[in-house]
């Protein structure tokens, strides 16, 4: 009698074994063509997936759900569910089902966990943006002292610097990394932070952060016996760098990825710039998500995979140093003074492919035959290039100049190896080129010529047997053999010819026979195909180690090529967009003439619009407190000079008629309006918190921009708290600063400290409506102008007329003896109690007597349209 009860079957034995290994991630459990997922993996994939929910057997009773996705088209699926917020664990087939067989008729076809995807370890194409970093990170402290490691596997680009706790949400802020490892327990401390960055959150052992092993794995990883040749680092950077390398070995199963030498970085070298200014400001990103609109975008003029990259690093961490800043310039300007050359450059490096990507894919048998064409390629266009940039350079151009030559014996090799359009997989075969191994050559002909090959034998046994009538013929029980007449046979089965010729086979009117040759050709042909593509897979695995083994001179040349691309393309966006070089220096001067916003330029230009420009000078008064009404364009202003200091200290020239920028070693920005609801925080405390951090942290040689400080809350608590922070400002952090404000009563701080100066934006009024100008001057605003915008931002009439009621008596109160606010809107009639506006009155008895005297059919077509206008103008 049978029990109810199913046993388990070897196959789901083998996955829940290897599935308890993986607990926290899908497992793609490969079974031939497809990848299966059981349990409560199927329910999750095939809802993150939105495929069909199936079932397979039975499991204590119970039917097992699962899903599956074809193994070819994997990638997508695992880019889905990064992006949804899990891991997935790679099981492979090790072998194939005949192979299990030989070890049983029961037998299960051997699998392993070969991968973990996780958002900071992807290498596909399909599965990265091109022109961004992936960034693995991890973050420890030792003995109160903190570092951040960073790492791309898809570039080998290897980071470490000291970082104290309180500076890790900048840090990750300027870095973006997918994903953040930190110590087991610890996750509590920093799971804000990184989410705050957008990063997923990841925790590994105490023993992955021990830094003493941690070095030994370092040394190993790279094959030295110290570490002293990369620096000196403390033993919170090699914890962090540790974790970073445990962590690659574990998802990729030791087949470690080509890391370039970990370089050492310093919190001071770099513009500091926190993540609520990097948000404000839409250096790489706009508030909604996305590049578009967002300064990045607007000034990506590069043409490789390689510069766009380097673009956003620069653009992320503006350099503190004048002499870096003035050799970027001067290469800027021997391109722009030489235009033939620099779009000679451009044309060739829209040849050139991504590098540092092709490297890491073979490293990690993840690449292809075209990836070692792309590596071919991209030498040869940097032999070219090479050829352009010959001659006297400035010294970032040499420098990478340098590195674009000593590849010859690489090119050469791929050159006579790889056909010039290779297939996409090396199981495909068909990527060695002809000539190059005589041994594929002759598979190859076999394959692909093996009846002309049998044709020439008969041809040769025709001549020595002397038998014309002679034929090589196919059949499925004898396979190949030769045929002739029975007259003829007896002279073939005697001697010398029976030597050569073998009997096979009599038949009524023929005699069969074969030879040594034909018989060994014959097995030749039948495996010619198969032996072809070992061949060229054993070629193709010589052919990566040759390109592994020169790593180091190719990752050279990547970098090289991405310094080109930039410099080059911020010359062409200076030269197209008559941006101009800045004189950046150590003094704290700050002078532009002539300064626009990059982004809203941009913007205007497309629909014919003109930006008016405007000055900033904030050498001598390095405070400036600028008033005027809400779309004036104050916020454009503050930004757009923050971003010039930006800017000009990546390298690039900058949108101004002339500037003059001293180093600016940070930029806060406390610009528009958010809450944090779901931390309990609104728009006021938010304002707060920014406020703090700024007057807290700001030196004497940062940049700050601050508007509308104190809007959120009572009148004179606001005027108060805004009064008080441009004090600080001034007395204590002694920095640069735009403060823009609605309270007119701060304007009189000028006469009280001698590093305020006031300025305003201008605006007309014209029979009631306001003409916004956009340019700032030195002075005041006499008044806000807020109900006028309301009235443009579309209140209803009634509401507008109502309010310009309320403003009138509340003016006239404070003129007439400055009585209470409370007083005046005490003498002030309800709202429903006021008599409606005459104006309004007066334009519906208009309309209303205009339509008395109109006869609907007596009217043209014509006249219908011109009455339409008419009683629009009437409203």
């Amino acid at each position: 009698m049978s029990s109810t009860k199913n046993t388990v079957t070897p196959m789901m034995a083998q996955y829940l074994e290897i599935k308890a290994d993986h607990p926290d991630a899908l497992l793609f459990y490969r079974m031939g063509d497809f990848y299966e997922m059981f349990f409560d993996d199927g329910v999750a994939a095939a809802e993150a997936l939105d495929i069909a929910l199936t079932k397979r057997g039975k499991h204590d009773g119970e039917d097992i759900p699962m899903c599956g996705v074809p193994h070819h088209a994997a990638e997508g699926y695992f880019l889905t569910l990064i992006r949804k917020g899990f891991r997935v664990a790679v099981c492979e087939q090790m072998e194939s089902p005949a192979e299990a067989k030989k070890r049983g008729y029961k037998a299960v076809v051997k699998r392993e966990v070969v991968r973990l995807v996780t958002p900071g370890t992807l290498t596909e194409d399909s599965l990265l943006d091109a022109r961004r970093h992936n960034f693995l990170a991890a973050f420890h402290v030792v003995r109160d002292e903190g570092a951040l490691a960073w790492v791309d596997i898809s570039t080998g680009a290897f980071h470490v610097m000291p970082c104290a706790g309180a500076a890790l949400g900048p840090e990750l802020a300027r870095l973006t990394p997918r994903e953040v490892i930190v110590v087991d327990g610890s996750e509590i401390s920093w799971a804000e932070i990184v989410s705050d960055s957008g990063a997923t959150l990841t925790t590994l052992g105490a023993a992955a952060f021990d830094s003493t092993a941690g070095e030994k794995r370092l040394c190993s990883l790279y094959n030295v016996g110290s570490l002293d040749a990369f620096g000196g680092f403390s033993r919170a950077e090699v914890a962090a760098m540790s974790a970073v390398a445990e962590y690659l070995d574990i998802t990729q199963r030791g087949n470690l990825p080509l890391l370039r030498p970990p370089v050492q970085e310093g919190q001071s070298a770099a513009m500091q710039i926190d993540a609520a200014t990097r948000k404000s400001l839409e250096l790489t990103h706009v508030l909604g998500g996305g590049r578009q609109g967002s300064l990045l975008h607007c000034i990506d003029r590069t043409v490789t995979a390689g510069g766009a990259r380097l673009l956003e690093r620069r653009l992320s961490s503006p350099s503190c140093s004048v002499d870096v800043i003035a050799k970027r310039h001067d290469a800027m300007v021997a391109l722009i003074d030489n235009s033939r050359l620099a779009e000679d450059i451009r044309e060739i490096l829209r040849g050139v492919h991504d590098l540092d990507r092709a490297l890491s894919r073979l490293a990690l048998d993840r690449g292809g035959p075209r990836d070692m064409a792309a590596i071919r390629n991209t030498i040869g266009q940097a032999t070219d290039l090479s050829e352009a940039l010959s001659g006297d350079l400035p010294l970032v151009l040499a420098d990478a100049a340098k590195d674009l030559t000593g590849h010859d014996a690489l090119l050469d090799l791929l050159d006579q190896a790889l056909v010039a359009e290779p297939p996409l997989l090396s199981r495909d075969g068909g990527f060695i080129a002809p000539e190059y191994d005589a041994k594929l050559d002759e598979a190859r002909k076999l394959r692909d010529e093996g009846r002309s090959v049998i044709a020439g034998m008969q041809a040769e046994y025709i001549q020595t047997s002397g038998v014309s009538s002679l034929k090589i013929k196919h059949n499925n029980v004898l396979g190949y053999f030769i045929e002739t007449t029975a007259t003829h046979a007896d002279k073939m089965m005697a001697a010398p010819l029976s030597e050569t010729f073998i009997h096979r086979q009599t038949t009524a009117n023929q005699v069969r026979f074969t030879t040594v040759d034909l018989s060994e050709i014959e097995t030749r042909i039948l495996n010619a195909g198969g032996r072809a593509l070992e061949i060229e897979k054993r070629l193709y695995s010589s052919l990566k180690q040759a390109i592994i083994a020169q790593a180091g001179p190719l990752g050279a040349l990547a970098r090289a090529l991405s310094e080109i691309d930039l410099t080059t393309a911020l010359a062409h966006l200076a030269v197209t967009e008559n941006w101009v070089r800045p004189k950046v220096d150590d003094s704290r001067s700050f002078d532009i003439t002539g300064g626009r916003h990059p982004v809203v330029e941009a913007a205007l230009q497309k629909d014919g619009a003109p930006f008016i420009a405007n000055d900033c000078g904030l050498t001598d008064a390095p405070i400036w407190l600028l008033t005027g009404p809400n779309m004036a364009g104050k916020s454009t202003f503050l930004r757009q000079n923050a971003l010039l200091a930006i800017l000009a200290q990546m390298g690039s020239f900058v949108p101004a008629a002339e500037a003059h920028i001293g180093i600016v070693s940070q930029i806060f920005s406390r610009v528009g309006a958010s809450d944090d609801l779901a931390r309990g925080r609104s728009t006021f405390m938010v304002e707060m918190v920014e406020t703090a951090a700024i007057l807290n942290q700001a030196d004497d040689r940062a940049l700050v921009i601050l508007d509308e400080i104190g809007r959120g809350t009572a009148t004179y608590d606001g005027l108060s708290i805004a009064w008080a922070t441009l004090e600080h400002l001034h007395d204590v952090n002694r920095c640069r600063a735009l403060f823009a404000t609605h309270y007119h009563e701060m304007a009189a701080l000028s006469n009280k400290l001698d590093g305020v100066e006031n300025a305003t934006v201008t605006v007309k009024e014209w029979d009631g409506d306001v003409i916004f100008l956009h340019e700032v001057k030195r002075g005041t605003a006499d008044r806000s102008y807020g109900v006028q915008v309301a009235r443009l931002a579309g209140l209803p009439p009634m509401v507008v007329e109502r309010a310009k009621v309320v403003l009138e008596a509340l003016e006239k109160g404070e003129r007439e003896g400055g009585a209470s606010r409370k007083a005046v809107i005490d003498d002030l009639p309800l709202f429903a109690a006021t008599p409606a506006p005459q104006t309004i009155q007066a334009a519906e008895s208009e309309v209303e007597e205009k339509l008395k005297t109109v006869l609907p059919d007596e009217l043209t077509p014509k006249e219908a349209l011109a009455l339409i206008y008419e009683l629009r103008d009437l409203l």
